[in-house]
């Protein structure tokens, strides 16, 4: 009897853990997504800052869609711009804008600490003005974050940075 009810909370919890693992799947998937997308040339990244997502479009009817975090208001910006830099583990110098609201942050912030804005990799645009880069601080993402950054999960900006390359067009549209 007791060899039965081991065997039987044994498979209860496999069950439970591969259910888990599934959602888990299924979850991350549905936010990076193949999604019908038009309007915009292959290879294009667009930011639509309303919606808190980026696509990077992939051909003429779809693109592959991430969740972001985006400019708080007074923060956000629409145009466009083109990758200038590529960057893995980024350090950090914190803008005058931002220095000015944090005094106590350092003149210069390295690469892959945890304290690092940036996170894991960053794609600058516009003179280095704003990037889409990492985070270290994933809680971020969905949000009005930014001072005007287009930030992602770590494992979302290393997929897009393999993806891109200097020079790709970047759309910001709210």
């Amino acid at each position: 009897m007791t060899q039965v009810l081991l065997k039987r909370t044994a498979l209860f919890v496999a069950i439970v853990l591969i259910w888990a693992l599934l959602a888990a799947v299924v979850a991350q998937s549905a936010q990076r997504d193949i999604v019908k997308f038009s309007g915009f040339a292959p290879g294009t990244i667009v930011v639509k800052t309303g919606e808190r997502r980026l696509y990077f479009v992939l051909d003429p009817a779809h693109a592959m869609r991430f969740p972001v975090g985006v400019g708080r208001k007074g923060k956000e910006w629409t145009g466009s711009a083109h990758v200038e830099g590529k960057f893995v583990d980024p350090a950090w110098e914190p803008p005058q804008e931002i220095r000015d609201d944090h005094p106590e942050l350092p003149e210069i912030i390295p690469g892959g600490a945890g304290n690092n804005p940036m996170g894991a990799a960053a794609l600058t645009l516009l003179g280095g003005e704003y990037a889409i880069h990492g985070t270290n601080d994933p809680r971020s993402i969905g949000g009005f974050v930014s001072y005007g950054c287009i930030r992602m999960y770590n494992r979302d900006i290393l997929r897009l940075y393999r993806m891109v390359d200097i020079g790709t067009p970047v759309i910001v549209v709210r």
